[in-house]
């Protein structure tokens, strides 16, 4: 394999390589999102993958191709998410071992998993460029291979079996829609895609809070940008790699972005409609078509869910705005006098409209509270816009003051 290129062959040896570890995950549909999209879309559920991403693909086959006696030194990684999980697991199923750099600001629940896939983990640095520094001085220092995320030929060859799976399941798919950060997942699939079916479009989809591979792409040259917070941190990506840059250049179609509220959106609906969980880098390709980014109404489109480790505050955060989004859930605010039975007042106008109290919060010693008053904070749960509007119009009138919160 050139250090410049990589093609159909690599990523073939690749899938051999890989064959009875990764699994082929299913590609799925959804009648609902399908609809809702206008397109004939096939779900590639790489959130069911082990470790939870198609990270393992790349992580596995670089770790593969190293002599007994690089094997023998281990590896290094830096990751705070799904790289550091895959490099962790696959270097313990080829008996190596394996140092993961995480920040110091990384989960709890992200550290555990790495430290149970087998891994030893280094916590060091407030920022990735801090945690990679060290990573490169232990690769230094022990004599051990780094294991980039994105921009190695054997770690973007590895990614790019994602693409035979699902052409091999759907050889009809007409465009496949793909999660860009670094680049590597969309440069390993677009070199496989593009030789085995020519005629196939594909499609990145990228954060407009980091949208470095996408300027890339638009301008022909990688400038920088300025990042922004996004709950997508899986693809929140400031440097795209180079020879990702080189394989995008050359056989991607286009790249969107996609915004935070879309995305949220998109994890949501698949939550409650396919019953299945991905982490919001990994729907940004369904809030791609959801969106109308893509440009493929009534084609048969493959879009990847690449991962699905998602935090559970993140996700809880996310399915109460979505819940509030389709009415619901609603919040209100309401002032009430500080004396016995004043609650239950209001408890009885919100149980005759029908509405379901999720939570109450009381306070009394607020700085806007009035001396003799309280306000009570209440969730309740609604069925839709109309059963919404007929508990506001309770409370109105009940003359009850309140303020809504959502």
């Amino acid at each position: 394999m050139s250090e410049q290129d990589v093609t159909l062959r690599d990523v073939e040896d690749a899938a051999r390589v890989l064959e009875g570890v990764a699994r082929r995950t299913p590609l799925d549909t959804s009648r609902t999102i399908g609809e809702l999209s206008g397109m004939d879309l096939f779900l590639k559920m790489e959130n069911l993958q082990r470790t939870g991403s198609f990270k393992l693909r790349g992580a596995y086959y670089k770790i593969h191709s190293l002599s007994d006696s690089e094997r023998r030194k281990g590896v290094v990684a830096a990751s705070a998410g799904n790289h550091a999980q895959g490099v962790a697991h696959a270097a313990t199923l080829l008996d190596t071992r394996s140092t993961i750099v995480m920040p110091e600001s990384a989960s709890p629940a992200k550290i555990d998993a790495t430290k149970g896939y087998g891994a030893r983990v280094i916590l060091h640095g407030s920022s990735f460029d801090e945690t990679l520094e060290m990573a490169r001085k232990i690769c230094s220092k022990e004599g051990s291979t780094f294991v980039h995320p994105f921009d190695d030929p054997k770690v973007i060859a590895g990614q790019g079996t994602v693409a035979l799976e699902m052409l091999d399941a759907q050889p009809e798919l007409a465009t496949l829609i793909v999660p860009v950060g670094g680049g590597g997942l969309i440069a390993g699939m677009s070199v496989a895609a593009k030789a085995v079916k020519p005629t196939v479009r594909v499609v990145g989809v990228q954060s407009v809070a980091y949208p470095g591979m996408y300027m890339a792409f638009k301008t022909a040259r990688i400038v920088p940008f300025k990042a922004e917070e996004t709950i997508a941190d899986g693809i929140a990506v400031k440097h795209p790699g180079k020879l990702d840059y080189k394989l995008i250049r050359r056989h991607v179609d286009d790249i969107v972005l996609v915004k935070d509220t879309e995305v949220a959106e998109a994890v949501f609906l698949m939550l409650e409609r396919m019953k299945t969980v991905a982490e919001p880098a990994g729907a940004v390709g369904v809030a791609a078509c959801l969106g109308g980014l893509v440009k493929a109404k009534g084609e048969k489109c493959g879009v990847v869910v690449s991962g699905g480790n998602i935090d559970m505050y993140t996700l809880d955060q996310i399915v109460a705005k979505g819940l509030e989004r389709a009415h619901r859930l609603l919040r209100v605010r309401i002032t009430l006098s500080d004396k016995p039975g004043a609650l239950g007042d209001i408890l009885s106008v919100v149980g005759e409209a029908r509405a379901n109290v999720v939570s109450v919060q009381m306070e009394r010693a607020g700085r806007d509270v009035a001396i003799g008053s309280a306000e009570a904070t209440l969730n309740l749960e609604t069925q839709n816009m109309e059963h919404t509007r007929t508990l506001l119009s309770a409370l109105d009138k009940a003359r009850l003051k309140y303020r809504r919160l959502s």
